[in-house]
């Protein structure tokens, strides 16, 4: 009888132990803010979560689509100043505001009036001179706007336009995460349009989460310049290989980017920027301020912001390509024989 019991019993444990040791790869996959996402989450069991996540998805365009006409940005660039914003767009003004200070003004979510001109937005695109872009420039700068104790949005300029592009698909994926971790998710890698966070490893090859970054100068199709291990970090890149706009007449090329400084758009030496920070919202701004600001102020700023490391590919002044990347970013590179 004694021997039954401690057979029932060691069945039992066995069973509980395999139960709960059993690794389910779970996922979910689709198109959101106008891109693509791919999210890779492990549980003990299979779990979707289609529905919440939809639901992000939807409470982010709501609030900061600037291609949404309800949308409360829509309806705060059109001069409505009754409009409460709610929490996301609080955190993302109030993280713009720390950025815009941080890279003397590069980074600049009131360049909307610019953006739309130069045929990059929501808006009808114009015919743009000097004297009319400098016009423009009247309409951008963050210090012209605030956030008031109750949530409302006051323009110095009625005309000002906002435009969060630059940092909210970094910020969507951030709320993803939060999300993850709220059902105790301990291991995942969310991607939304080439922006990442990684969470944990890849426990099923019981290895870190390894991510590629794209080779700016592949123009024909999509090239990997650089693996690396991603872990318990956010990931976000800007370049301006794949984002630009050809007039038909000239054929003269303009990049996506908008130098907030002079409002025209930027043709520099940088050619793509890969940030990794603790979380995706500050990648996303300080990789878009880096594309505009010029490299050795770029080069400084990274040298005084401990919290960030990068990974930049540039032309030198003969033409030739360079790289640069941060001791921390040196440190996770991937190594094949990993």
């Amino acid at each position: 009888m004694k021997n039954c019991l401690q057979a029932c019993l060691f069945l039992i444990l066995v069973g509980c132990v395999n139960k709960h040791t059993e690794i389910i790869k779970n996922s979910n996959d689709g198109t959101a803010l106008g891109t693509t996402y791919s999210l890779v989450y492990f549980a003990n069991e299979e779990l979707d979560y289609q529905n919440q996540i939809d639901s992000v998805f939807t409470v982010i365009n709501q609030s900061m689509s600037t291609y949404i006409p309800t949308s409360d940005i829509s309806k705060i660039n059109k001069g409505d100043s009754s409009i409460v914003v709610d929490k996301m767009f609080q955190d993302v003004f109030k993280l713009s505001k720390r950025i815009n200070k941080a890279t003397d003004g590069y980074f600049d979510p009131t360049v909307g009036v610019l953006v739309n001109a130069w045929g990059f937005g929501p808006e009808k695109q114009i015919a743009l001179d000097s004297t009319k872009v400098d016009s423009l420039l009247n309409y951008v700068g963050f210090e012209k706007v605030k956030l008031t104790t109750d949530n409302r949005i006051v323009k110095t300029n009625s005309s000002i336009r906002f435009d969060f592009n630059a940092i909210a698909k970094g910020y969507a994926i951030d709320r993803l995460a939060a999300f993850f971790d709220s059902k105790n998710i301990q291991n995942y890698l969310l991607e939304v349009g080439g922006e990442l966070v990684a969470k944990g490893m890849n426990v099923q090859k019981n290895k870190n989460w390894v991510v590629g970054i794209d080779d700016p100068q592949a123009m024909e199709e999509r090239k990997l310049k650089l693996l690396i291990n991603l872990k318990n970090k956010a990931l976000a890149s800007s370049g301006n290989y794949r984002k630009y706009r050809v007039n038909a007449e000239t054929g003269e090329k303009f990049v996506h980017t908008v130098d907030p400084k002079t409002g025209f758009t930027k043709n520099s030496y940088t050619l793509g920027v890969t940030i990794l920070a603790k979380n995706c919202a500050t990648a996303d701004a300080y990789a878009t301020a880096f594309m505009a600001m010029d490299l050795d102020k770029t080069f400084e700023l990274l040298s005084e912001q401990k919290e960030l490391d990068a990974y930049i590919v540039y032309l030198n002044e003969e033409g030739n390509v360079q790289e640069f990347m941060t001791d921390g970013l040196r440190k996770v590179i991937f190594s094949p024989q990993e």
